[in-house]
């Protein structure tokens, strides 16, 4: 039964991204938002709300290790398995935004956000607030210098609906998010104790693959209909918008405080090691662009990190 509301809880998370994704992207094209507006900031939040969701909510049950395991485990996962069946699927050619704002930001906010929790094994609400201001600011900077970074078009969602059907989708995702986040705590923790493994295991591994799962969908129907090519600046976005707003809205409300120490020590340098590789992986030996061979590379050491906490 456990493992049932984990499947429910999962998506109970997609279909509900998916729902506030419609209508988000949808009231965007009715407001005549901009492209990268849209992209940085309603669907960003819309592909990361189950990451959203379920950390404030396993911080509020007094699970830590749950919310911070979510971020980092998605983090992981968007780059080491969503980016990898990506580019097996098809190449991408990445554009100068990348390094030029859209990797060094995410490298930026990975190390500040390790430096806050390594050294006290804390979140506070301070450090929450300096990493949510920090998101502001490098959203000015985009939208002033009109940077094309971070921007998800969703094809299969970018549509302008009625306002009725705008507004039932809004209800919609978020009565998913928030159902589907309480049945996928419940039984991600019993899971976790009927297997006799952390929170930390069940979060990094299970929980963060499913709330990772509406940016593979969005990535894998885009490449299918063949729409626009797939930019890498929208997982860093992702793992972007993951540690800045989702760590740093959540650590505001609750201060999140590690438990299991691996999260610290094993977890948290996979998350900065893969990071810091997808560099490399862009330049060489092709030059600008991630291949399918990188994609296996980073599917071998997606399994190894799950190798190292199972």
């Amino acid at each position: 039964m456990d493992f049932l509301a984990v499947a429910i809880g999962i998506y109970l998370l997609i279909e509900g991204g998916n729902w506030l994704m419609k209508a988000a992207v949808s009231l965007s094209l009715q407001l005549s938002i901009p492209k990268i507006v849209i992209g940085m900031t309603v669907v960003s939040f819309a592909t990361s709300a189950p990451e959203l969701i379920v950390s404030v909510q396993s911080a509020l049950a007094g699970y830590p290790d749950l919310a911070l395991g979510n971020v980092v485990g998605s983090n992981i996962a968007n780059l080491a398995f969503v980016l990898a069946i990506t580019i097996m699927i098809a190449p991408i050619n990445v554009t100068k935004s990348f390094y030029i704002s859209d990797w060094p930001m995410m490298m930026f906010a990975t190390l500040l956000f390790m430096a806050f929790i390594f050294f006290d094994g804390e979140l506070s609400r301070g450090e929450g607030i300096v990493l949510f201001v920090l998101l502001l600011l490098f959203l000015i900077y985009l939208f002033r210098f009109q940077k094309q970074a971070v921007i998800d078009e969703a094809p299969e969602d970018d549509e302008q609906l009625p306002l009725h059907k705008t507004l039932g989708f809004l209800v919609l995702g978020g009565v998913g998010l928030w159902l589907g986040s309480e049945v996928l705590i419940g039984g991600a923790v019993a899971l976790a104790q009927q297997l006799g493994v952390s929170e930390r295991i069940i979060s990094v591994s299970v929980v963060s693959i499913g709330t990772s799962i509406p940016e593979l969908s969005a990535s894998i129907i885009a490449i299918l209909n063949k729409e626009k090519a797939i930019s890498l600046g929208n997982l860093i976005g992702s793992n972007i918008f993951n540690i800045l707003v989702v760590m740093g809205i959540t650590s505001m409300i609750v201060p999140i405080q590690v438990v299991d120490s691996g999260l610290l020590y094993n977890d948290m340098f996979w998350m900065l090691g893969i990071s810091l590789l997808v560099l490399p992986l862009v330049f060489f030996p092709s030059g600008k662009s991630l291949e399918r061979y990188d994609g296996i590379i980073l599917i071998v050491l997606y399994l190894l990190f799950l190798s190292t906490i199972i």
